[in-house]
């Protein structure tokens, strides 16, 4: 589940690297202890600059999002512990108005909250660097969205959309089981849509760059920034056609 927000002035300056201290500090032994806020906080920056710079060129391909991030310290949000630490890109502030009017007062609460919409994020775990986006049981108008545009047209224009996303993972909430995007069959898929009950499962298509001790993924080398957010434009098509928006407007009906 997304977190408060807190207040950083202070942006990330300089070439975008993730190191393996980004990573470990989220370890279990390391993840409750307060000493260890201010390096967290270095890469809670570096995702928050990656996010920014991925606004522009999502933006350009129809995706207009606002970022923020998780909190890097441990408080009563997180259980006491930060174990992943998220840069987040949900719908902007208009399309959130244009929301609660379609929802109505009761059904809009708390739509603030980016956990309440699909999102695409960028996140660091102990073990790996991840792209995804994220549909959570609370976010369940657009899961219903995606549902119910998939029932309407037949699945095979989201099964075309993920047969584009090769390296990514289709995930359902805490299944074990794995669809991987660019070996998807309409067999398979539909399985996954019968499985799926917005509301009650939450949805993720990610992909993950693992992060083992000392070691320098493709994610993580130089370049890392322009990496992610080319990462992230390749999922802007799936958004668009599964999140609600005037354009894509299947919630009800």
């Amino acid at each position: 589940m997304a977190q408060t927000r807190t207040p950083d002035p202070r942006p990330h300056s300089g070439p975008i690297l993730f190191e393996e201290g980004d990573f470990h500090v989220l370890s279990e032994g390391l993840c409750r202890d307060r000493q260890y806020d201010d390096r967290r906080l270095v890469a809670r920056r570096k995702l928050l600059a990656v996010g920014k710079a991925s606004l522009p060129p999502l933006a350009a391909a129809g995706v207009k999002l606002e970022c923020r991030t998780s909190l890097h310290h441990p408080s009563q949000f997180n259980g006491g512990r930060v174990r992943r630490l998220w840069a987040y890109l949900s719908r902007a502030k208009a399309d959130k108005v244009r929301l609660r009017k379609v929802l109505g007062r009761d059904l809009a609460k708390d739509l603030d909250s980016a956990y309440r919409n699909a999102y695409l994020c960028v996140a660091i775990e102990p073990e790996a660097l991840e792209v995804s986006l994220r549909i959570h049981t609370d976010a369940w108008y657009d899961g219903q969205n995606l549902s119910k545009r998939a029932a309407a047209e037949g699945p095979g224009a989201l099964l075309e959309l993920l047969g584009e996303l090769g390296g990514f993972r289709l995930r359902l909430h805490d299944w074990r089981g794995e669809w991987p995007c660019g070996e998807l069959t309409r067999e398979r898929l539909e399985e996954f849509l019968s499985f799926w009950t917005p509301g009650e499962h939450s949805l993720a298509v990610e992909r993950r760059f693992p992060a083992p001790a000392g070691a320098r993924g493709p994610a993580l080398e130089e370049g890392a920034a322009e990496h992610l957010t080319a990462e992230l434009l390749r999922l802007a098509p799936l958004f668009r056609y599964a999140v609600w928006s005037q354009q894509s407007d299947f919630l009800f009906a």
